[in-house]
């Protein structure tokens, strides 16, 4: 069983812990008739919504629900203290609405963006929910708000899959099988390629000259990473914070990669964490960090893990989300530690680290006997 842990921004109840105050140490969050998942694969966080995704590809929700970012949602639900729900997810236009499972998870400020797994598993389409004022939903120009998943047509092409999902705020992008890479949404400062404007429906990026196997979008931009065999690193957007003149151009020892509002950040195989761009929160990595196995990259805050099992954050933490020690609401050139896999209760182990918007969530599981 996996138990789930929030701290930070509460307002919406987006921290499904029951109340809607900003809390700055973890709490456990509540599933609605404690039907906790097995596993947590993904944690997506829009401006005042949840989303978690369970390995068995089963959606919770919890927060602001009245953009319809959260799914269809009963009076009960609503009425409820602040918890995670069961996403009701079955295609809003199908003539028998049946129930499926996701593949993906990305959530822009006030969507959610979700892959269908087919028959064989793989994610051979794409829903959007919630509004969508300058195409974040990918359903046309027409279309601003969907109360339930609606299926984005005629995407992906044929014969390929989605293998990688990423939105911030106001675009989103899609990583193909193939390598190609498509976006739509707020795409006025280049974020979603050439030319520049607002996409309704999803739009092929072009002039990428290699495949493309992982994104991250930030506010204003988007990195597009490629295969281990090419490694390259391309840029696109505005570059208020100077990120494409610091940023390497290969990425062949990275591990992962993430991106804030105006960060960029990679981790190595070695365990090291490199950062490019904002930093007047504090946001880019502090020196003499430890190594790290995991990180959750946030609007302007960093939570992750590092080798020895400690949960760190550091960046801006205004509403709690940086934990308790704060200075004019910044943690800046340190980091604060949230939670210690020394102090968890035998039988349990620290199994993923996830940040939102002014967020940030642990997840721990029990460990088989």
């Amino acid at each position: 069983m996996a138990h789930v842990f929030a701290l930070g921004s509460n307002g919406s109840g987006q921290l499904g812990i029951g109340h809607k105050e900003d809390v700055s140490v973890p709490k456990q969050v509540m599933f609605h008739q404690d039907a906790a998942p097995d596993s947590v694969s993904k944690i997506a966080a829009g401006g005042n919504h949840t989303l978690l995704l369970t390995g068995s590809g089963d959606l919770y929700w919890s927060g602001d629900a009245d953009s319809g970012a959260c799914g269809k949602v009963t009076a009960q639900q609503k009425a409820a203290p602040p918890q995670f729900h069961k996403v009701a997810l079955a295609d809003e236009h199908a003539a028998i609405p049946e129930p499926f499972k996701v593949g993906i998870v990305a959530a822009t400020w006030e969507a959610s963006i979700v892959t269908k797994l087919d028959e064989q598993g793989k994610s051979t389409s794409v829903y959007s929910f919630g509004v969508g004022l300058k195409g974040e939903l990918g359903q046309g120009e027409l279309i601003v708000r969907v109360p339930g998943a609606a299926k984005i047509t005629n995407f992906p092409p044929p014969h390929t899959e989605v293998v990688d999902l990423a939105a911030c705020m106001g675009h989103v992008v899609a990583v193909l099988s193939n390598g190609d890479v498509y976006g739509w949404g707020n795409g006025r400062k280049g974020q979603l390629g050439a030319p520049e404007a607002i996409i309704h429906t999803p739009r092929k990026i072009e002039g990428v000259d290699f495949k493309v196997s992982r994104a991250v979008c930030g506010r204003d931009f988007t990195v597009l990473v490629g295969e281990l065999s090419n490694g390259k690193v391309l840029f696109l957007g505005a570059d208020k914070w100077g990120i494409t003149s610091s940023i390497p151009a290969t990425a062949e020892t990275w591990r992962d990669i993430g991106a804030g509002w105006g960060s960029v950040y990679a981790l190595g195989e070695d365990g090291k964490l490199v950062s490019w761009g904002r930093n007047d929160h504090g946001q880019k990595a502090p020196p003499n960090l430890p190594p790290m196995s995991q990180i959750g990259i946030g609007s302007e805050h960093v939570v992750a893990l590092d080798k020895a099992g400690d949960v760190l954050t550091w960046g801006w933490g205004e509403h709690g989300n940086c934990g308790p020690l704060v200075e004019n609401g910044d943690v800046k050139g340190r980091w604060n530690v949230i939670a210690s896999a020394a102090n968890l209760p035998p039988g349990t182990a620290i199994a993923s680290i996830g940040a939102g918007c002014a967020t940030s969530w642990i997840v721990i599981n029990n460990v088989p006997s």
